[in-house]
């Protein structure tokens, strides 16, 4: 026994915040507010957003839950938390977001599968723990390897949570052997989110954290970590989170044709006004979070008050409503930024927002050139309108 079960009913949940907009009950899926998500720089616990695929874990018994390290490797291991405490500690800021975050708004062009998540399916918390290198090389595995003698390649995550998608069997994924023994990819076995103990919904006792990369990939509640030589073959690395082009749909997709997406895309967001704001005429504060995936910080936010026509670059902001200074921002590569810009509105109108990060990657300007059947990654220029008082429209 692991320490660790997974219930077979949804009567044991942990409690939630209450002002989280549910988007599906059981399983729990909920995000905050956008209003409230950038409120702080660090997202706090309870405005997490929350994505599951079952009933939340249980530990049972702390002392007993451990970790299988097997596969293709000369020395399978059991760790248990004692072992994991022990290797260094390290600390990484980084926003982790659901691939469907935005769905909404993309399927207001075509219908989509998936939960149905506004712009706020992201969260930016401290994660602490211990790095994925370090636990690999505690079974042989050197630094900056990209297979083992026996012909692994990839580094499997299985959860003990159950899942429908995999006819009951547990949440799995992967990543190459590569990024798992790189130490400045940061992955991490995380055991504390935010300075403190990991809470139940967010992967008690122990997750895998891989910054830059959609959060389908961040395993929670880790069973066993095995040493493979293909990619994952579970449903949400091979039948669900890949992206495909518009005019694929169910009738005509096949699966194998594309890879399981990891890096996100560039991605902004407007939160201090909703999809429809009604205003008096004047001042209005826009504020938002720019980010992208594979450690590529964002170079500017650019923000439109004429639908798009013209330009005007926002203010960019990091901790505690410091002026964002890329020099200093090395140790936050896999954080978002917080943006501020002040605008005049004195008739309605479309605000916009788009981020560009330092490759020079911009986000596309409108939706129906990425739509994709399962509504992820939907990174389309951000777009509010604004309804002034004195206004017929």
């Amino acid at each position: 026994m692991s320490g660790l079960i997974a219930p077979s009913d949804y009567s044991q949940e942990p409690p939630r915040h209450p002002d989280l907009v549910v988007n599906a009950k059981d399983p729990f899926n909920a995000e905050p507010h956008r209003s409230a998500l950038v409120s702080s720089y660090v997202t706090p616990v309870n405005y997490f957003y929350k994505r599951n695929h079952g009933p939340i874990p249980i530990v049972d018994d702390i002392e007993k839950y451990n970790v299988s390290v097997t596969g293709l490797i000369q020395t399978p291991r059991k760790l248990f938390m004692k072992d994991i405490w022990k290797l260094p500690k390290y600390t990484v800021t980084a926003t982790l977001q659901c691939a469907g975050n935005r769905r909404t708004a993309m399927s207001r062009t075509r219908n989509v599968k998936g939960v149905g998540w506004d712009v706020a399916a992201l969260g930016n918390a401290v994660w602490s723990g211990a790095k994925l290198a370090d636990v690999l090389e505690l079974i042989g595995i050197p630094k900056h390897s990209h297979s083992t003698p026996s012909g692994g390649r990839h580094v499997e995550f299985v959860s003990v949570d159950k899942c429908k998608e995999e006819n009951g069997g547990p949440y799995k994924a992967s990543i190459p052997l590569s990024q798992a023994t790189n130490p400045e990819a940061d992955v991490l076995l995380a055991y504390e989110m935010n300075r403190e103990t990991l809470n139940r919904d967010h992967g008690y006792p122990l997750r895998g954290i891989v910054p830059g990369v959609i959060g389908a990939r961040s395993v929670k509640w880790l069973d066993s970590i095995n040493i493979i030589a293909e990619e994952c073959q579970g449903f949400f690395m091979q039948r669900d989170y890949k992206m495909f082009p518009p005019w694929v749909d169910w009738d005509n997709i096949d699966w194998s044709m594309r890879r399981p997406q990891m890096d996100f895309p560039v991605q902004c967001a407007i939160c201090s006004l909703e999809d429809v704001s009604m205003m008096k005429p004047g001042k209005v504060t826009i504020r938002g979070y720019a980010l992208s995936g594979g450690g590529r910080g964002i170079e500017r936010v650019d923000v439109s008050i004429d639908g798009g026509k013209t330009w005007t670059e926002a203010l960019k902001y990091q901790k505690h409503g410091v002026p964002y200074i890329p020099e200093d921002a090395s140790s936050d590569k896999w954080a978002w930024v917080l943006f501020e810009a002040e605008a005049d509105i004195q008739q309605s109108t479309e605000i916009a927002a788009k981020a560009v990060d330092t490759a020079g990657n911009v986000q596309p300007e409108n939706v129906q050139v990425i739509w994709n059947l399962r509504g992820i990654l939907n990174t389309s220029w951000h777009r509010v309108k604004v309804v002034t008082a004195h206004s017929n429209l």
